[in-house]
């Protein structure tokens, strides 16, 4: 069965037009949802190392079928997946609260290479066939991961309070809704106004105890001051 790239196989300049086009417009998508949620490797960013993951295979090919160097066509490439590590590690970071945050965007970089490299090796069909799916995973399976979460059994809650007092409120709230407490770890206010007391739970919601409802609830109780999800 005849394919739309059939014509397109071969390098040359048409060919070399349309990888890059396509190299470019499909980095573009998956950085323009991930500049809209705001994480650190945007729009720009993934266009750039879709596009130059594209023209290292496309170079690695024209040196073997036209330049006639017989050497391995897939060195380049595996060049490319070894190094868009560093980069993918430099967008993964560990806050203040122990919070890890990029892995997804870590992950998308590390991908939106390996489409670069189908394209600039003519598999037009996989680099928009991943295109595709990458894109229903960011916007239609992490939809389905908050409803998951939403209703998981065992949470880690950071929540920063103002004295003792509130401590002891929030603590007889668990035991008021049924919340088991498995583990606290607490970080001592130092007696000024910019340093909080701050706290970390571990706890295991009983069944119908969406975790919403839960942040909602401690959010609430007077002297606390913030309250999220780790």
């Amino acid at each position: 069965m005849l394919s739309l790239f059939d014509g397109l196989r071969e390098v040359t300049l048409a060919s070399a037009f349309v990888r890059l086009t396509l190299a470019v417009l499909c980095g573009g998508i998956i950085g323009m949802e991930r500049s809209y949620k705001r994480r650190p490797a945007g729009f720009r960013t993934h266009i750039l190392i879709c596009i130059g993951a594209a023209i290292t295979t496309l170079t690695s090919q024209y040196l073997y079928l036209n330049m006639h160097y017989f050497t391995d066509m897939a060195r380049l490439g595996a060049q490319v997946v070894a190094g868009i590590g560093f980069i993918g590690a430099g967008t993964i970071i560990v806050t203040r609260r122990q919070r890890v945050k990029g892995l997804t965007t870590a992950a998308g970089l590390w991908t939106c290479a390996i489409i670069g490299l189908a394209f600039g090796g003519g598999f037009y069909e996989g680099g928009i066939l991943t295109t595709v799916f990458i894109m229903a995973a960011e916007l239609v399976f992490s939809k389905l991961e908050y409803r998951v979460l939403e209703n998981v059994p065992e949470i880690n809650l950071y929540m920063e309070y103002t004295g003792k007092s509130c401590l002891e409120q929030v603590l007889q709230l668990y035991r008021d809704n049924n919340i088991k407490l498995l583990n606290i770890q607490i970080t001592r206010s130092t007696g000024s106004k910019k340093h909080n007391a701050c706290a970390i739970f571990a706890l295991r919601l009983p069944h119908g105890c969406g975790v919403s409802r839960v942040l909602e609830t401690v959010g609430g109780t007077e002297g606390v001051i913030s309250v999220e999800e780790l």
